[in-house]
C-alpha cells in the first residue's frame, strides 16, 4: 500500500473543504467525491465550493471531481471521510468496491447512528479494513479558521505511526502544525464527547450562565471525558493534549462551533427540531449524545453532563431545571 498515494476527499461540506485546502496546499492533485452534480458544476465554474467556505479559492485543474463514489474510490489510495456521521451509511451503500486495500482516514467527529460504533470501528467491523489502515484526524481545528489560514494544530492518529507521519506531512504548512498518536479509539470517542459538552456549554450560555460557570463546566467535562476514555479504552494517555482538551475547549467556547450554537438555541427556548431547521447544518453532538448514552449502559461511567444533555434533548426536560440540578453536583 502506498501512503498517502492518491488522496480523495469524501464529502462536500465545510470540514471537507478545509481538509482539501490543507492537502492541496502541498501542491498535490486530489480526487473529490461530492454527492450532487450541480454543486460540482458550480464549483468548477466559480473555482470555490458554492455552499461552504466560499472564500477559499481552488485550482480546479488539480481536482478530479465526481458524484460517483465508486469512481473516486477506484482511483484513490487514501480516502479522507468528512461527511456528517448520520449520512455515512447512505453514501457507503452506493459502494460496490472493497475498502480493505485502502488507507481510510476518518475526519468525522461523530458515531454511526443505529450501529453505535465510532467510525473507525465501523470501517473495521463492517468493511473489514485492517486497523493499521485506519486513521483519525482530530484536534482543535475549525474549518472557518483553516479557511482564514489561522494557526491550527491537527493530530493524525493511527496504529501504524509511519502511516500517520506520512499523512501528517501532507497536511502540514506554515499555518497547520501536525502531531501523531496511536490512540485512535480514545481520540475518536473524545471527538464525539466534546461535541456533547459543547452543546451543554451552549445551553448554559442560552440560560445566561456566565464565564465563571462555563470554566467550571469545562473543568468537569474534561474529567468526565477522562473517566469514560479510561473505562472504554484504558491506555496511558495525557488528557491535556490538544487532541482531547484543546478540541474540547475550542468547541465549547468558539463562535464557530455549530454544537455550541445549537445548544445556545436550546437554552433560549428553541425546540430541537426548530433549532435544527434554523441552523441548516448538522450538530454532530445531538446524535452523539444518544449514542454515547446507549454505549454507557454497558460501562456505567458516572457522566452527569452527558445525562443532563440527553435529558434535555431526548426526554424534553426543561433546560433550566436540568442545568440547575447539574450545577448542584459540581464543585
Amino acid at each position: 500500500m502506498k501512503v498517502p498515494g492518491k488522496i480523495a476527499i469524501m464529502g462536500g461540506g465545510s470540514w471537507a473543504t478545509a481538509i482539501a485546502k490543507m492537502v492541496m496546499g502541498n501542491d498535490v492533485s486530489i480526487n473529490w467525491y461530492i454527492r450532487r452534480d450541480d454543486r460540482i458544476t458550480e464549483f468548477k465554474r466559480m473555482g470555490h465550493n458554492p455552499s461552504y467556505l466560499t472564500g477559499v479559492k481552488f485550482d480546479v485543474k488539480r481536482i478530479n471531481f465526481s458524484s460517483n463514489i465508486n469512481d473516486i474510490v477506484r482511483e484513490s489510495d487514501t480516502l479522507i471521510f468528512a461527511t456528517p456521521s448520520p449520512y455515512l451509511k447512505s453514501h457507503l451503500k452506493k459502494l460496490k468496491l472493497k475498502l480493505k486495500d485502502k488507507f481510510i482516514i476518518t475526519a468525522i467527529k461523530g458515531i454511526v447512528p443505529d450501529e453505535n460504533l465510532i467510525v473507525s470501528d465501523y470501517f473495521h467491523k463492517v468493511y473489514g479494513v485492517p486497523l493499521e489502515n485506519i486513521a483519525v484526524l482530530a484536534g482543535p481545528c475549525h474549518a472557518e479558521e483553516v479557511a482564514l489560514e489561522r494557526l491550527s494544530y491537527i493530530t493524525v492518529a493511527c496504529p501504524d505511526k509511519d502511516k500517520a507521519r506520512a499523512m501528517a506531512r501532507n497536511l502540514s504548512s506554515g499555518y497547520i502544525k501536525t502531531s501523531i498518536s496511536d490512540d485512535v479509539t480514545g481520540i475518536e470517542y473524545g471527538s464525539v464527547l466534546k461535541n456533547v459538552y459543547s452543546i451543554a456549554a451552549g445551553i448554559c450560555s442560552g440560560l445566561k450562565y456566565g464565564d465563571n460557570f462555563q470554566a467550571v463546566l469545562m473543568s468537569n467535562a474534561i474529567q468526565e471525558m477522562n473517566r469514560f476514555l479510561d473505562t472504554v479504552y484504558p491506555i496511558n494517555r495525557n488528557i491535556n493534549d490538544s487532541a482531547y482538551l484543546g478540541d474540547l475547549l475550542v468547541t465549547g467556547y468558539s463562535n464557530f462551533s455549530r454544537n455550541r450554537t445549537f445548544g445556545t438555541m436550546i437554552g433560549r427556548g428553541y425546540s430541537v427540531k426548530s433549532a435544527q431547521i434554523e441552523m441548516e447544518m448538522i450538530a454532530e453532538g445531538y446524535f452523539g449524545t444518544k449514542c454515547i448514552k446507549e454505549i454507557n449502559k454497558h460501562h456505567h461511567v458516572n457522566m452527569p453532563i452527558l445525562d443532563a444533555v440527553y435529558n434535555i434533548l431526548y426526554e424534553k426536560i426543561s433546560p433550566m431545571i436540568e442545568i440547575k440540578l447539574l450545577t448542584d453536583s459540581f464543585r
